[in-house]
């Protein structure tokens, strides 16, 4: 008995239908009906995947000095930003009358400029916002600037972060303007080429090999400078510092906030040292003729305004007129553009100098050829006394020093005695004029009254 066969599609009418149906469809769609469900399916799949990874945190790998939230736009205006930035402990509401004049002296002259104080209280706020996850996206240079405790160290890179920010001029609070900034730049030049502003501070090169004034020989000033925002020597700078002030804590073996630094070490890390070396290396990497490298002999016995790289470098006078050293003149010559007080520059209290015990600081010599020759043959001699010869000299010293102590503790009484005095001899003088003028006016009051009885009298007696 032959076994009967069996649809596997179920009864014979299911199959009947299946078959009708098959017949209608197209023989090529037919056969490529699996790879269009695999592919459907595959989809599916991927959809599934990507729903259920939509609440898992990303732990995708970010580069830390790349932004995630936006692309920073590039500065591309002609113009310097018109913007003035200053740091002081406090906020202008509460400067002292000697800050609030220099202050005023930036907004007197620039009246079309903004004006802006960072204080100690919102310094800090203003780094998170410009170099958090949501500005530059730069982590390591906000916990770097937390972690930093030295005053100077934070004032030198504060103006450094501010003018790569938001660019604009930054002066110390103790720097008063004598010119507007419209005789910043001169008018022979287009200010769509130029990037920066600065002028020279110190042009000693003679002493460029000396043990303790080399280093600060040839310096650029970072008192007073005009820059656009986000240039790549402002970051230059930043970075050189964190890398330059980390190495000194690991050398020291302590953490940032506790790190010790010596004049020197604050001049030619963060200061006007630093500064120079970072702005003379951008020019060299931006020089269109790199056969030719850029030196300080490039800016020695500047006669003029010189434009390198688009930076536009002043003569000496510009921002350091007045200092006695580097042919700086006066504050009354026309390049002078600002006025340096020094009232705010007691920093060095906190990060002595090197001063000889028996010569003292060959800083004081300002560069005076004489002065400091002089220092460097005593200190030479110095060395090959015995020590007792030295401990006469210093003793010699101390003597003069006390001497010139206690004159100058009697000049200050005598002044305070001669100010006492001129302040009560004015105090009886015009005690004085206040009596006679008080004596005057009743005088002159009772004839008033006198005149006025007289006249009554005389009016009664020739009445009818």
């Amino acid at each position: 008995m032959i076994a009967k066969l069996v649809s596997p599609l179920g009864s014979p009418k299911l199959a009947a239908t299946t078959a009708q149906f098959r017949n209608r469809l197209p023989t090529q769609f037919r056969r490529g009906a699996p790879l269009y469900i695999a592919v459907v399916v595959f989809v599916l799949f991927l959809l599934n995947v990507t729903l259920f990874h939509s609440g898992v945190q990303d732990t995708t790998f970010v580069l830390p000095h790349a932004s995630t939230k936006h692309n920073i736009p590039k500065y591309t205006r002609a113009e310097f930003p018109r913007k003035i930035w200053q740091t002081w402990k406090v906020n202008p509401l509460a400067f002292e009358q000697r800050d609030l004049d220099t202050a005023r002296s930036w907004v007197g002259k620039n009246p079309s400029y903004r004006y802006e104080v960072l204080t100690d209280d919102n310094d800090m706020q203003y780094v998170e916002w410009h170099f958090g996850p949501d500005g530059f996206n730069r982590p390591d240079i906000v916990n770097f600037y937390r972690s930093v405790k030295a005053a100077i160290v934070k004032a030198d890179l504060l103006r450094y972060l501010v003018m790569y920010a938001e660019g604009g001029l930054y002066a110390d609070i103790d720097v008063e303007a004598l010119k507007p900034l419209s005789k910043f730049v001169p008018e022979r030049y287009n200010k769509a080429d130029i990037d920066m502003v600065i002028g020279v501070e110190i042009d000693e090169p003679d002493w460029k090999d000396h043990p303790i004034l080399g280093p600060k020989s040839r310096s650029f000033c970072q008192w007073t400078f005009m820059c656009k925002p986000q240039l790549p020597v402002m970051m230059r700078l930043i970075e050189q510092i964190m890398t330059w002030l980390n190495g000194v804590a690991k050398e020291q073996g302590v953490p940032l906030a506790e790190v010790k630094l010596d004049f020197d070490q604050i001049i030619s890390g963060t200061g006007p040292s630093a500064f120079t070396n970072a702005i003379i290396a951008e020019m060299n990497d931006a020089s269109e003729n790199p056969g030719r490298p850029i030196t300080w002999d490039t800016f020695h016995d500047l006669g003029e305004s010189k434009l390198v790289s688009r930076v536009l470098v002043l003569t000496v006078e510009a921002f350091a007129a007045g200092q006695g050293h580097s042919n700086s003149g006066n504050h009354d010559a026309r390049a002078a553009l600002v006025k340096h007080h020094y009232h705010a520059s007691n920093w060095p209290s906190r990060h002595p100098r090197y001063k000889h015990p028996a010569y003292g600081e060959v800083e004081q010599c300002n560069w005076v050829d004489e002065c400091v020759k002089k220092w460097d043959e005593n200190v030479a001699a110095w060395s090959k006394l015995s020590e007792a010869e030295q401990k006469s000299i210093i003793a010699e010293k101390e003597r003069k020093e006390k001497e010139r102590e206690e004159q100058r503790k009697k000049e200050e009484e005598e002044r305070k005695k001669k100010e006492e005095e001129d302040r009560k001899k004015k105090e009886q003088e015009d005690r004085r004029k206040k009596e006679e003028e008080e004596a005057k006016a009743a005088k002159e009051k009772a004839a008033k009254n006198n005149a006025g009885k007289a006249g009554e009298k005389a009016a009664k007696d020739n009445k009818p």
